[in-house]
C-alpha cells in the first residue's frame, strides 16, 4: 500500500512534465497566445517650458500664490508658450510653484497628465467641469495634473500637500475660462 502512495505523486509529476514538453508537430495546439504586432502610438510630448521673461503671470496673481502655497514670492517668470507657463520663485531663488497650461491636441494633453502623474503611482484627481487626472506627493513637493479634451493644466509645488496644487489648478482654469 505504501508503494502505491509513493508512486501516485511521482506519476502526477511525470504526467505534468510530459504535458509541458514542446513539440514540433504543427497539429498539436498550444495555449500560447499569438504575439501582438500592433502597438498604440504614444503622443509626442512638447518640450518642458522654460522661463524666458519676467512676469507677471497673466492668469495667476502673485498674492494668491503666496497665500495658497504658503511662501513669499520673490520673482515671477513666464515661458514663451501660449498660454505661458508661470514660474514663481522663493526668496532664496528656488522655484516654489510652476503652472503649465497646454492647449492643442487631446492625446497630447492626456499624455502630459499621464507623464506628470502616472496612473500607477498617483491618486485620481477630478475638478468640476469634466477635468480628470492625477495628484501625488513627490520627493520635491507635489504635482496636480488634470486634462479636459485638448487642454491640460499641470501644477508643481515645492510643498508636500496636493491640495495647494489643486487650488492653483482650479484658479488657473477659472482665470483662463477653460
Amino acid at each position: 500500500m505504501k508503494r502505491v502512495l509513493l508512486l501516485g505523486p511521482l506519476l502526477l509529476v511525470a504526467l505534468a512534465a510530459c504535458a509541458q514538453e514542446e513539440t514540433d508537430d504543427p497539429t498539436v495546439a498550444t495555449n500560447t497566445p499569438p504575439a501582438s504586432t500592433t502597438s498604440v502610438p504614444q503622443a509626442a510630448l512638447p518640450p518642458e517650458p522654460q522661463p524666458t521673461a519676467d512676469g507677471p503671470c497673466p492668469y495667476l496673481d502673485e498674492a494668491l500664490v503666496e497665500e495658497t502655497n504658503g511662501q513669499r514670492v520673490s520673482k515671477v517668470q513666464t515661458s514663451a508658450d501660449e498660454p505661458p507657463a508661470c514660474f514663481f520663485y522663493r526668496p532664496d531663488g528656488g522655484v516654489q510653484l510652476t503652472v503649465r497650461v497646454y492647449t492643442g491636441e487631446a492625446p497630447v494633453a492626456q499624455a502630459l497628465v499621464d507623464a506628470s502623474t502616472p496612473v500607477a503611482s498617483s491618486n485620481p484627481a477630478e475638478l468640476s467641469g469634466g477635468w480628470q487626472g492625477g495628484a501625488e506627493a513627490t520627493e520635491s513637493g507635489a504635482v496636480y495634473a488634470v486634462a479636459k479634451e485638448a487642454t491640460a493644466v499641470v501644477v508643481s509645488t515645492n510643498q508636500g500637500q496636493t491640495i495647494k496644487a489643486k487650488q492653483i489648478a482650479q484658479e488657473t482654469i477659472t482665470a483662463l475660462g477653460l
